[in-house]
C-alpha cells in the first residue's frame, strides 16, 4: 500500500532530520565505499559538531547525530568528496557485495557502483526518486540480493539477472546494459509512483516492468557480516570488523582511518578494512580489537541490533540500545532487533523484531 505522505522526509547531508537530540545528517556511500581521509573527516565532524559517534546504517551509509552547525558540516562533507550532487544526494542509495573484486564472487561489480552513481546523478528525473528507494548490485555470492532492494542486478551463471524487491524477474541483461537498465527502471518508477516511495508500495508492479515474473521466491537474506581475518584473492588481507549496535565512536573511527586503507561500510553495520599486507593487518587487529570492534564471527554481538531509541528519537518508548546490550549473550535461536516504535527503523530482513511498549517488549515480527 502506498504511503499518503506527499513529501520525502528522508534525511541527507543538506536536508536534515530534526531528531530529539538535534539535527541528524545522513551521508550516502554508494557501495559502502569510503576512503581513510573521508572517514577521518566524518569522525572529526562528529566530534566537533555532534554526538561524538558515527552511526552505520543497514544500507551501508553513515549518520551523524546532534549536529549543531548543519551548514558547516554540509560544507565539510562536500569538501571531503562525499556530496557529488546537491540535487541527487539523497537518492544515491546503492548497496553492493562488500568483498567484490577482492575475495570471491563471480565478477568485480565495483565499476558498476561508480557508473550507477554517476548515472543517477546525471538523470534529472531521479530528483523525484525519494530517499528510501535503493539499488543492489550482487556479484553472485547472494549476499546483498536478499536485502530486498527495489531494483538490482545479480550476476548468475546464465548472465546478469534483473531483480525487483529481491526477486529474480527472469529477465537478463548484457553487462554493458546493466547501469542503463537500473536507471531506466528507477525513471519509470518516478513516472507511475503517485504517492508510492518504494516499488512494493505500487498497486500494479506489472505496470513498472511488463513481462517481469515476480513469482520466484526472493533471495534468502544474509544475517551476519563478513568478520575477522579475510584472505583476498590477491594475497592481501581484509579485516572485517562488526560494530556493536552500529555505533562507531569517532575516536575508534580515527584509529581505523589511521591505517590509511580503503574501507567498505557494509549493510550489516560493519566495516571492512581492505588491501592490507599481513604485517599491517596483524598490527591493526591487535589495536582495534581492544577498542570494542568485533572480529569473532561467533560473537553474541552479531545476534542483536537496535534502532536509535530514546533519548535520540522522540517516538521511541524505550532506550532500546541499552536494552539490546543487556540481551547480548542470552540464549536465542534467531537474531533479535529491538525498536522503540511501530516504524521499526533499521530492521534486518530476517529474525525477530521486538517493539518497546509501556510493559516491556512485544513481538512485532517473527
Amino acid at each position: 500500500m502506498a504511503r499518503t505522505r506527499d513529501t520525502d522526509a528522508c534525511p541527507g547531508a543538506l536536508q536534515v532530520h530534526q531528531a530529539a537530540d538535534g539535527a541528524l545528517v545522513r551521508v550516502r556511500l554508494p557501495g559502502g565505499m569510503i576512503t581513510a581521509t573521508q572517514l577521518a573527516a566524518l569522525a572529526g565532524l562528529s566530534s566537533g559538531f555532534g554526538s561524538g559517534n558515527l552511526e552505520l546504517t543497514v544500507r551501508g551509509n553513515v549518520q551523524l547525530r546532534a549536529i549543531t552547525d548543519v551548514t558547516a558540516v554540509a560544507a565539510a562533507i562536500a569538501e571531503a568528496g562525499l556530496l557529488p550532487s546537491a540535487t541527487h544526494e539523497r537518492v544515491r542509495n546503492i548497496v553492493a557485495s562488500p568483498l567484490s573484486g577482492r575475495a570471491g564472487g563471480r565478477a568485480d561489480v565495483r565499476p558498476w557502483v561508480g557508473a550507477l552513481d554517476a548515472a543517477i546523478c546525471a538523470e534529472p528525473k531521479l530528483v523525484e526518486l525519494g530517499g528510501r528507494f535503493w539499488f543492489s548490485i550482487d556479484d553472485g555470492r547472494a549476499d546483498v540480493s536478499g536485502l530486498g532492494a527495489d531494483v538490482g542486478v545479480h550476476v548468475c551463471d546464465d548472465g546478469y539477472a534483473l531483480l525487483l524487491m529481491g526477486r529474480d524477474t527472469g529477465l537478463r541483461m548484457a553487462a554493458e546494459d546493466v547501469v542503463a537498465t537500473l536507471v531506466g527502471v528507477a525513471v519509470r518508477f518516478t513516472e507511475i509512483r503517485e504517492t508510492a516511495w518504494r516499488i512494493d508500495e505500487l498497486d500494479d508492479v506489472e505496470e513498472l516492468l511488463p513481462g517481469a515474473d515476480l513469482s520466484a521466491a526472493p533471495f534468502a537474506p544474509v544475517a551476519k557480516p563478513p568478520v575477522g581475518w579475510i584472505p583476498q584473492d590477491d594475497g592481501r588481507i581484509a579485516l572485517g570488523a562488526a560494530v556493536p549496535l552500529g555505533v562507531l565512536p569517532a575516536q575508534v573511527a580515527e584509529y581505523l582511518a589511521a591505517i590509511e586503507a580503503p574501507m567498505v561500510i557494509t549493510p550489516w553495520r560493519s566495516v571492512l578494512v581492505c588491501d592490507l599486507d599481513e604485517g599491517v593487518a596483524d598490527v591493526a587487529l591487535r589495536v582495534l580489537a581492544p577498542l570494542g570492534l568485533v572480529f569473532d564471527e561467533n560473537s553474541p554481538w552479531l545476534d542483536v541490533s537496535a534502532c536509535t531509541g530514546s533519548p535520540g528519537c522522540a517516538r521511541s518508548a524505550a532506550d532500546v540500545r541499552a536494552d539490546a546490550a543487556q540481551l547480548v549473550g542470552t540464549a536465542s535461536a534467531v537474531h533479535r532487533h529491538l525498536v522503540g516504535c511501530e516504524r521499526a527503523c533499521g530492521s534486518p530482513p530476517t529474525g525477530q523484531v521486538l517493539v518497546a511498549t509501556e510493559d516491556g517488549y512485544r513481538l512485532l515480527r517473527d
